[in-house]
């Protein structure tokens, strides 16, 4: 696990955490110099999804103890706010119900926060990285029927689909050095992982950037795992107000964790 540094020091901490299979370049590269104006920027990349790492991913405790412990040993166990994108919003309550570290503010991006079994995440994590993998990897999809969806998709004038990809890093960067069991382990760990219920620390205080074309469903689970969270709602689709609208994605984060 790396994490890597934007801004002055002497700025509030902010902690940005990927979402799943995302380069932390791709998922956070157009919202990391306005948000450096403000905070020092700390970009996570998760254990084998950086091309300094050695290692593959193992599990999301894992990499919320890495994570905690960078936070305690380079920031005195203090921050003043945290981001998760889809599966980051994971890690963001484990930080908050953990309470090993002082997080002021934790913000959900639209996280969907699905759960299953052992054997269905098995079976999903297997399917994901068959479908996605090549992809990933080389640029290209194996299947003749992939290629031809994902050409309509990036045809579409509506940027939803490309801002996806960019998300991902690999319209800009190589992304060779990940690998199959990475793939595989973060997403099915995110599954198996239990998330507490009724998250209330005390001190940090959840903000859920709420995609309303996700469905209530959705709704209803920030509701179960938080106490009390400050719902952000927006008429869009998962991380389409991050994605597509960079510029009041930062604005509304800014205004949350600097005027409180």
């Amino acid at each position: 696990m790396h994490i890597h540094e934007f801004g002055d020091k002497e700025n509030p901490v902010i902690l940005l955490l990927p979402g799943t299979m995302c380069y932390w370049k791709g998922n956070f590269g157009k919202v990391i110099d306005d948000l450096a104006k403000d905070f020092l920027v700390a970009a996570v990349a998760y254990t084998g999804f950086d091309e300094e790492d050695q290692e593959d991913y193992q599990s999301v405790m894992d990499e919320v103890v890495r994570i905690e412990e960078y936070i305690q040993t380079h920031y005195g166990g203090h921050i003043r706010a945290a981001y998760g994108c889809s599966l980051g919003g994971t890690f963001v309550a484990h930080l908050a119900a953990r309470k090993k570290i002082i997080m002021d503010y934790g913000i959900i991006g639209s996280s969907d926060m699905d759960q299953a079994g052992k054997f269905k995440a098995s079976l999903m994590a297997a399917l994901m990285v068959k479908v996605t993998w090549n992809y990933l990897h080389t640029g290209s999809y194996r299947s003749k029927l992939m290629r031809k969806r994902f050409e309509r998709q990036m045809a579409d004038p509506d940027p939803y689909n490309r801002a996806f990809v960019a998300m991902t890093g690999r319209d800009r960067y190589d992304l060779s050095f990940l690998t199959k069991q990475s793939l595989k382990q973060q997403f099915r760990s995110d599954l198996i992982t239990p998330l507490p219920k009724g998250t209330d620390n005390g001190v940090t205080k959840i903000h859920i950037f709420y995609a309303k074309k996700m469905g209530e469903k959705y709704l209803g689970r920030y509701k179960l795992y938080f106490k009390d969270p400050v719902i952000h709602e927006h008429d869009m689709r998962h991380e389409e107000f991050f994605g597509v609208h960079p510029k009041e994605w930062c604005e509304l984060v800014k205004q949350i964790c600097l005027e409180g």
